[in-house]
């Protein structure tokens, strides 16, 4: 194969079928980390990963994303803050700003795909000024060049992520609410991004694409990692950021099937991914073996210091962001399945990082109960993580994704239900937050306490156990579970001060049906599933 090392858009014509660039040759990796340290662009660790800095902005601009307002997609879009329509107009004038930008610059190429299954395959092409972003491209999406034999309107020829950080929009005259923007057009089959280094507007931008398109075609999208048991028994796991998404799914007794993203059709689930985007925030070799160790040549690092002395990352250095990521391909995990796909899921957990320290370490829910905790999707932000945070604050993210689902939640949220029926899966909420008492006073549940529930979880041994109703989030929890003290599995029995636990216990409860009445378009039961007070 004949490798480019760059490309140029300057005698480029500006339809979309000619960007795609067809037939150009994609840089391997060592050629593009010998690229991104020749352009300044990052540094070499000792383990030959590529560090590099965002700058500004070290995390997603929520309220730099848009939708472009088309006539195909108009009625299916959920509108609101989370999905903002942008006239076509608008777009197209942008659009034809950027290609201009990049008409004057190198820029690198990368042809991939997503979606393991073959059936809903989405080809991604993605041009990058910076080289480092196109590595990450080539980390995280699909590296497989057989061609695409179907004739699916919905997917093919795949979607075009044009991604130019160097160009700032100007709100006045561009029309965005920031010199950034994150823009999907479904008509043109484009992605824009510019003005932010932040390479995970890229993933998470494809993913709001498969969130639209999937479910028309009976998938449901979800934001979670799923690994399977040496019997072939699947788990799936979802959880906002910092509840143990990553960390928990990366078993040595497991195998991974993905760490984010998977699509469950009639006959099982799938990666959309052939990558992981660890967050990598006080990252321990002895507590997290298999992605400590998955973090070598050609791994992107962001944000991530690099201690001058030996050349190796500083994990624990959170002088940057504490948002530091890892991106590499599932291969570097030991045992990953590099086919993506699996059965139906046996178990699905949800995970929660309560900083109130009320919610029970683990609870079984009914079908209604899962229903209702997936659109309500909780986490606790904690305080110190943002500038005038000084008390945790419970955070609610619809479908634990609410930023990258386009449509209306509750669609989600019922095939959730039908799925669950279907294929009779047990789902439970573990709450990896705390214990004692809030956060300040009491203590995060200890991780190896949080594996043992889960491996209960999983072989069934929790089935066992006895369980009781917690009076306050109406959940059933389970007596007893190998390796945990049983004194924390009733949370209110770890508090000194139980009325103080009641009164913690009520204001999260209160948060719970407040943030609920936003669904008007969801059976009385699933309401009816919720907290008490």
């Amino acid at each position: 194969m004949v490798y480019s090392q760059s490309i140029s858009l300057k005698c480029l014509p500006r339809k979309l079928n000619d960007l795609t660039l067809q037939g150009v040759a994609d840089l391997p990796i060592s050629s593009l980390v010998e690229e991104v340290i020749v352009n300044g662009e990052g540094k070499l660790t000792s383990q030959g990963a590529i560090t590099v800095k965002t700058g500004k902005y070290t995390g997603r601009s929520p309220k730099d994303k848009f939708i472009v307002d088309e006539s195909e997609i108009k009625d299916k879009i959920n509108w609101g803050e989370i999905n903002c329509p942008i006239p076509e107009s608008t777009f197209d004038k942008l659009y034809d700003k950027v290609l201009n930008y990049l008409s004057e610059r190198k820029i690198y190429k990368f042809n991939g795909k997503v979606c393991s299954q073959e059936e809903y395959t989405l080809p991604i092409h993605v041009i990058t000024e910076r080289a480092w972003h196109n590595l990450f491209a080539k980390q995280l999406f699909i590296n497989d060049n057989k061609p695409i034999h179907h004739n699916d309107s919905l997917l093919y020829p795949g979607f075009t992520v044009i991604n130019a950080p160097g160009f700032k929009a100007d709100p006045k005259i561009d029309g965005t609410n920031s010199e950034v923007f994150v823009i999907i057009s479904f008509r043109r089959r484009i992605i824009l991004i510019g003005g932010t280094e932040y390479a995970g507007e890229i993933k998470k931008s494809v993913f709001t694409v498969l969130n639209c398109l999937l479910p028309e075609r009976n998938v449901l999208p979800m934001h979670c990692s799923a690994n399977i048991g040496k019997h072939g028994d699947i788990s799936l796991f979802f959880g906002l950021s910092g509840t143990g998404k990553t960390t928990l799914s990366a078993d040595e007794n497991r195998f991974l099937v993905g760490d984010d993203e998977h699509g469950w059709h009639d006959n099982g689930i799938f990666n959309f991914e052939g990558g992981c985007y660890a967050k990598c925030v006080n990252l321990d070799k002895e507590k997290e073996p298999q992605i400590y160790e998955a973090i070598n040549f050609g791994t992107v690092l962001e944000n991530v210091v690099i201690k001058r002395e030996n050349g190796e990352p500083d994990f624990f250095d959170t002088s940057l962001t504490e948002n530091t990521r890892a991106a590499y391909p599932l291969d570097n995990i030991p045992g990953a399945l590099n086919s993506g796909k699996a059965k139906s899921p046996d178990v699905i957990i949800f995970l929660a990082a309560d900083a109130y320290g009320v919610l029970p370490p683990v609870s079984k829910l009914t079908k209604e109960q899962a229903m209702y905790h997936f659109l309500s999707g909780y986490t606790s932000k904690l305080a110190g993580t943002e500038r005038g945070v000084s008390y945790p604050e419970a955070t609610f993210s619809t479908c634990f994704g609410a930023p990258f689902m386009p449509l209306d939640p509750c669609v989600y949220a019922k095939m959730l239900g039908e799925k669950i029926e279907r294929h009779n899966v047990q789902v439970y909420l573990v709450n990896t937050g705390w214990t004692g008492g809030p956060y300040g006073k009491g203590k995060r549940i200890d991780l190896e306490y949080t594996r043992n529930m889960i491996t209960a979880i999983q072989t069934k041994e929790i089935e066992k156990s006895s369980f009781h109703p917690d009076p306050v989030f109406n959940v059933l929890v389970p007596e007893n579970i190998p390796g945990v003290p049983s004194k924390i599995l009733t949370p209110r029995n770890t508090w000194e001060n139980k009325l103080e636990y009641d009164d913690k216990a009520k204001i999260l409860a209160q948060k719970f049906q407040e943030n609920f009445k936003q669904f008007t378009n969801i059976p009385s039961q699933v309401y009816a599933a919720g907290p008490n007070i």
